[in-house]
């Protein structure tokens, strides 16, 4: 820290170490996915898919970290690849459910391996307790960023 006002040490910070993770994890992930013509949020658009299919744009857009329009522009383009398909109307209300096509499915095969290949190299230095212990602490601190202790009111 500069000048002796206080602020964040960098090298103990649990966010900024918690940030130089996920950047770490996203330039990998964007390394094995480029080659199959695939961005993250692409890749993660068929996982929400095939694990529930039929999710709308707006569903599709929060699982993904993305907003509406951005998830609207990447299922157009899906659709065009032959990757997903949607009504051409609404079944109820306007919302158009999402599914993979068997081409998409194959795509999301490959994808899978390698996102899965990303992530136990991330891990290889933790045994499985440690990975679950993690999995907990990790979901601790979500759950305390979106709905803070009452403490902290």
């Amino acid at each position: 820290m500069s000048q002796g006002e206080p602020g964040i040490e960098l090298d103990t910070s649990l966010g900024y170490m918690l940030k130089a993770a996920a950047s770490a994890l996203h330039s990998a992930l964007e390394a094995v996915l480029r080659p199959l013509g695939m961005t993250i949020t692409h890749y993660s658009c068929l996982e929400l898919l095939a694990q529930r299919p039929g999710l709308s744009n707006s569903e599709l857009a929060r699982g993904t970290f993305v907003t509406r329009q951005s998830m609207n522009v990447l299922l157009q383009a899906l659709e065009r690849q032959g990757l997903v398909v949607r009504p051409a109307q609404a079944p109820v209300g306007r919302v158009l459910p999402t599914e993979l096509t068997a081409r998409g499915r194959r795509q999301l095969k490959v994808a899978s391996a390698a996102v899965r290949r990303v992530e136990q190299d991330m891990l290889a230095n933790l045994d499985a307790s440690e990975q679950d212990q993690m999995r907990r602490l990790l979901t601790a601190c979500i759950a305390s960023l979106i709905e803070p202790p009452a403490s902290a009111t």
